[in-house]
């Protein structure tokens, strides 16, 4: 039994057709952890064991991790408290429950970092480690997929993009980091989720095939939109009182502050890109496939759908 919480997210809804279309012929059954099942496809939910709830809730994991082997953990997004409350708050019953009932094992989706001179002051990033080190005491072998910054953050920037020709960030414009799709974070949990022969606890790198500034960025977008585009570095102040507008909670815009700080200061560089089973999906091909139709999709007909 494979175990998938949040199967409706970014990460979640890729990785979720990669598990029906390989269980079956394993002998392995599903459940999914939903807080609305009416969100998950009704093709899906026929070939699905689906517990109702938030995986943040003891009753809920409680009922969800009775006989499971394996489980792919991801804490969701919440702007709302702070960083440690987000990440080891949220895990903690989880955690619990994979030592009560004797889980197996777990992938969970974290950050890159441990070990770097950064990791101790990297707001959210630090919260994720932190997790990490919560699940390890559970019992399970546990493999966190050590990520950097998502392709798909770019996406809240489709607008701007459209209609200035302009994406921002708190980064160094010639700095070249670390980046990878959703789509590859997914494939990865898939086989490890599949293929349980591994043991102990370990970090496993998430990235793609290349390190990209973001003036890099710029012209690869440049060249797949067939339109001018440019960065615009901001400061870590405007990021932080622009946060603060939103009212989103201030110990969580202060733990988006300090990742951005420590990303800049060299928190994702130098990972080891080692082969990997499946191909990393490199940037050109994520913008032609994913960005170009949000950058030239007018939001009147975005709505009409």
């Amino acid at each position: 039994m494979i175990v998938i919480t949040a199967p409706t997210g970014n990460i979640g809804r890729r990785l979720l057709p990669l598990l029906l279309r390989a269980a079956p012929a394993r002998g392995e059954e599903l459940r999914v952890v939903v807080r609305d099942p009416a969100r998950l496809p009704e093709a899906v939910r026929e070939r699905v064991e689906v517990v109702a709830g938030s995986h943040g809730d003891a009753a809920t994991v409680e009922r969800a991790f009775a006989g499971a082997d394996a489980v792919f953990w991801l804490v969701p997004p919440d702007a709302s408290a702070a960083p440690d409350e987000v990440y080891s708050g949220f895990t903690r019953p989880a955690a619990r429950a994979f030592a009560a009932h004797g889980v197996g094992h777990v992938v969970g989706v974290s950050a890159l970092g441990r070990g770097t001179p950064q990791a101790h002051r990297a707001g959210l990033v630090t919260a994720s480690l932190a997790m990490d080190d919560l699940i390890a005491g559970s019992g399970a072998a546990y493999r966190a997929l050590a990520c950097p910054s998502f392709y798909e953050n770019l996406l809240e920037e489709a607008g701007s993009i459209r209609e200035h020709g302009v994406f921002t960030d708190t980064a160094d414009a010639g700095r070249p980091v670390p980046l990878v799709a959703v789509a590859d974070v997914a494939a990865t949990a898939a086989g490890l989720l599949l293929d349980r022969s591994w043991s102990g606890v370990g970090s496993v790198p998430v990235l793609g095939p290349q390190d990209l500034s973001p003036d890099d960025r710029a012209r690869i977008m440049a060249e797949e939109l067939g339109r001018p585009v440019r960065y615009r570095r901001r400061s870590l102040d405007e990021l932080r009182s622009e946060l603060l507008g939103y009212g989103l909670d201030g110990a969580f815009v202060e733990g988006v502050v300090d990742m951005k700080r420590a990303k800049d200061r060299g928190l994702d560089g130098g990972v080891d890109r080692s082969p990997r089973a499946v191909p990393a999906t490199g940037f050109a091909q994520w913008c032609a496939q994913t960005l170009k139709p949000a950058v030239l999709t007018a939001p009147e007909a975005v709505d009409a759908h």
